[in-house]
């Protein structure tokens, strides 16, 4: 059997390992065996990347900017290929898998201008014939984690900052979904990113994470996952003084006001709660609505939930694919009998049977739910929303807020004055208004508050905070 492999100082190499590749849409379906690093790559990696790291941060931002605009460009010609990779594997459907494969060409595009554009500042001192100047610098040698619900577009937007800023990469995507984490390697590295620039590790959490997050040559981690490990992560690598970015969960609002104008609020929040199969941390999973119209609205998003075609995520006509894996359809379904034991109303959320054994569920919608139920608390990261009853405005804002999360919210409504209040007390680092809560723009920051996030930004120019440091420099001219 082929192992597709790790790249370790511009070389591919086997793994101690490997794991099979399943398709969740197909069970029959092996797309290929991947390999697994040991704690020893994890070592060769790092240190590759120590290596490569002075030419690397000295060469000229052109080099770069190269380098990452050709990337872009080999994504864009792939995109199908990659697409249907990302179908295979994660279950997302081919036209929201395609999607995603050109928007991390976008974002590698986008840093490839950025590149060139590292800016800092000339400030005139207090002291006579003294020049300040501030600049820009690499933090260094880079650990990347990432999740399995967007395969190519959180390596990307993680992966290209840090090259266009002039650090080095050690990359550790989700061993659930290796195959489009393989394929963007393939690319960095036929594009031309010198040996040690860019490496891959493959491979369990518990061993290829937690050794990039102690190893002493890592400078700075970068994790998109789950609160826990998230948590646990941030308190190791504090040990060894590493900057840290996290992105972690969501338990996402969205407010639906008697006011609102459901053939725009009925699409959006089904597109936020149940497109991507929920697997969304953006996703909207508490829908909070005003009262005058709630028996409405939770009859007509019951209905439209109904009619979405569930299936392969290859076939054309499919709207939602299956979950994941096995596992988070076992998570998926415990959480629906916990609903309906907290005294919710459960429209769905039951198994589907389709012509090919996959991990298949209907949208499941908790009505007459409260917001204190568990499963109006906790991160399902599946098809599963609450549809929540509040009296007016204040009351659903004071709801919206009541959870641990921060990331994104969402309002639907005609008024401007709730709208405006939305956006400026939601307690989000994401607010939208009229539309879904998941969907954002690769050139503008992303992130969350409270247990959602933690670190700087991601995306855009605010991606500099983080795979920057900033130097001061004093010039006597006397």
């Amino acid at each position: 059997m082929t192992q597709h492999q790790n790249l370790i100082a511009g070389t591919w190499v086997p793994g101690a390992d490997q794991s099979e590749n399943i398709n969740p849409s197909d069970l029959t379906d092996s797309i290929g065996y991947y390999a697994r690093a040991d704690p020893a790559q994890v070592d060769e990696a790092v240190g590759a990347a120590r290596q490569a790291l002075p030419g690397w941060a000295n060469a000229s931002p052109q080099v770069r900017a190269d380098l990452l605009d050709a990337v872009g460009l080999r994504i864009l010609a792939q995109k199908d290929e990659i697409g249907r990779m990302l179908a295979r594997e994660e279950g997302k459907t081919l036209v929201e898998a395609v999607g995603e494969t050109v928007r991390a060409a976008q974002i590698f595009r986008f840093f490839a201008g950025e590149a060139i554009r590292v800016a800092g500042d000339s400030i005139a001192s207090i002291r006579p014939d003294v020049d300040v100047d501030v600049t820009r610098e690499p933090v260094g040698v880079v650990a990347l984690i990432t999740p399995w619900n967007f395969p190519i577009a959180i390596p990307a937007w993680k992966i290209a900052p840090a090259l266009a800023y002039g650090n080095t990469v050690v990359f550790k995507p989700a061993d659930l979904t290796p195959g489009s984490a393989h394929l963007l390697a393939k690319i960095i590295h036929e594009a031309g990113a010198p040996a040690g620039v860019f490496n891959l590790v493959m491979g369990h959490g518990s061993i290829v994470g937690i050794g990039l997050v102690a190893h002493p040559e890592v400078n700075a981690i970068s994790f998109t996952g789950s609160v826990p490990v998230g948590r646990r992560l941030l308190v190791d690598a504090a040990k060894g003084l590493k900057k840290v970015q996290l992105e972690m969960g969501g338990k996402n609002p969205m407010v639906v006001m008697n006011d609102a104008d459901l053939s725009i609020a009925i699409p959006s929040c089904l597109n936020s709660a149940f497109f991507s199969t929920g697997q969304r941390c953006t996703a909207s999973s508490r829908l909070i609505v005003e009262a005058g119209i709630y028996d409405e609205f939770v009859d007509k998003l019951a209905k439209a939930a109904a009619d979405l075609t569930i299936g392969d995520a290859l076939d054309p006509e499919t709207q939602i694919g299956p979950v994941a894996s096995a596992n988070q359809l076992k998570n998926n379904l415990s959480y629906v009998d916990i609903a309906r034991a907290e005294g919710a109303t459960v429209l769905g959320g039951e198994t589907v049977n389709c012509t090919k054994e996959g991990f298949y569920q209907k949208p499941a919608i908790f009505a007459d739910a409260t917001n204190d139920m568990r499963s109006s608390r906790e991160e399902i990261f599946g098809p599963c929303a609450s549809v929540i009853k509040a009296v007016n405005f204040d009351e659903a804002l004071t709801l919206a807020n009541d959870t641990e999360f921060g990331l994104s919210s969402g309002i639907c409504t005609s008024s401007l004055k709730f709208a405006r209040e939305f956006r400026k007390k939601s307690q989000a680092g994401m607010v939208m208004v009229n539309l879904p809560t998941a969907g954002v723009d690769y050139h503008v920051p992303f992130g969350g508050r409270k247990g959602s996030s933690y670190g700087s930004r991601e995306q855009g120019r605010y991606a500099a905070e983080f795979y920057t440091t900033v130097k001061t420099s004093y010039s006597f001219a006397g």
